[in-house]
């Protein structure tokens, strides 16, 4: 990680725990907004206008994180407006790495980029990072906010569904809220565990959360609200879609597979099948990348399986 600026230490798994050996995440540390005419945003400073090819996404495609802004600008028709790099799959000793020196920024290793925009920065340096080409720094590394200004923060450069319509929103805010808290950062409570006590805690709420959403799907509904894609659908896809093939073996979260769930199964098919979400899954990727985890396994073998139907070409 860094500590004010400087790369102090290989690169490890878990940031901290709390007091039952639990897996803590890092709060995101770039807060600012994107908005049509530049004005601040919910958080942050403004100075961020919309503007096609102004900016830049830095992603990994093992990082579930990283996919919800994949899967929005996708979504929202903004391939054209917003470049993206991808990091190597594999976790390097310094974290996250380009194949070669990264063409909009120049790093080779994500952890320049948040230097180069906050020389003193302390932390890990995560995906997503979403890049300002005009002023050089980091406007957001929070996919939550990153996937909200990609939905309405680019004004007239965006199409598609509205991922959070106001009469939705409160319902939206309390589910994400519980989908996060017990199956997003669930299965790495799960995998990161140190205690016995944590990771059964975790593994029985990513369990219980499955068998409620399955529930929820089970009378035929094509989205988490109904007919209507929303920002939740993708918190739960990019979590779904990595399941059986990373969080079921190596992170220990084997009761059951997403493919014993057939209403979520049929759901994360359907959400694949959406014009241009395809593109931001890669199976390759997600298993290279997990199984490089050296805390997770040491030798670094990539297992041959699952046979994913629905990670077939990719």
């Amino acid at each position: 990680m860094l500590v004010e600026g400087k790369w102090v230490a290989d690169w490890q798994p878990v940031q901290a725990k709390d007091e039952k050996g639990g897996f803590v995440r890092q709060v995101s540390s770039f807060r600012n907004w994107i908005t049509p005419d530049g004005n601040p945003g919910p958080t942050g400073t403004g100075g961020f206008r919309a503007e096609a090819g102004r900016y830049h996404l830095l992603v990994a495609l093992i990082c579930p994180w990283a996919s919800r802004t994949l899967m929005g600008r996708a979504l929202k028709g903004l391939e054209g407006a917003i470049s993206v790099s991808v990091v190597e799959p594999e976790l390097s000793a310094q974290g996250w790495r380009f194949a070669e020196p990264e063409g909009v920024t120049g790093a080779s290793f994500l952890h320049e980029v948040y230097t180069a925009a906050d020389p003193v920065f302390t932390g890990r340096a995560t995906v997503p990072v979403l890049f300002d080409k005009a002023s050089r720094t980091i406007v957001s590394n929070e996919s939550a906010d990153i996937l909200r200004m990609l939905n309405d923060g680019f004004g007239d450069l965006a199409q598609g569904p509205d991922l959070y319509p106001e009469d939705l929103r409160g319902d939206i805010d309390e589910l994400n809220e519980r989908i996060y808290r017990r199956l997003n950062n669930g299965v790495y409570r799960a995998g990161f565990a140190t205690t016995q006590d944590a990771y059964e805690e975790a593994f029985e709420e990513v369990f219980a959360e499955l068998g409620a959403l399955e529930a929820r799907m089970g009378d035929g509904r094509r989205f988490l609200f109904g007919e209507r894609l929303t920002e939740t659908d993708i918190r739960l896809f990019v979590t779904l879609v990595r399941f059986d093939a990373a969080y079921h073996g190596l992170f220990k979260c084997n009761l059951k597979r997403v493919a014993d769930h057939p209403a979520l199964e049929g759901f994360l098919r359907r959400v694949l099948d959406l014009a241009g979400v395809r593109g931001t899954v890669s199976l390759s990727h997600i298993k290279r990348g997990y199984h490089s985890i050296k805390a997770l396994n040491p030798t670094g073998i990539v297992p041959k399986g699952p046979a994913l139907e629905w990670g077939a070409g990719l």
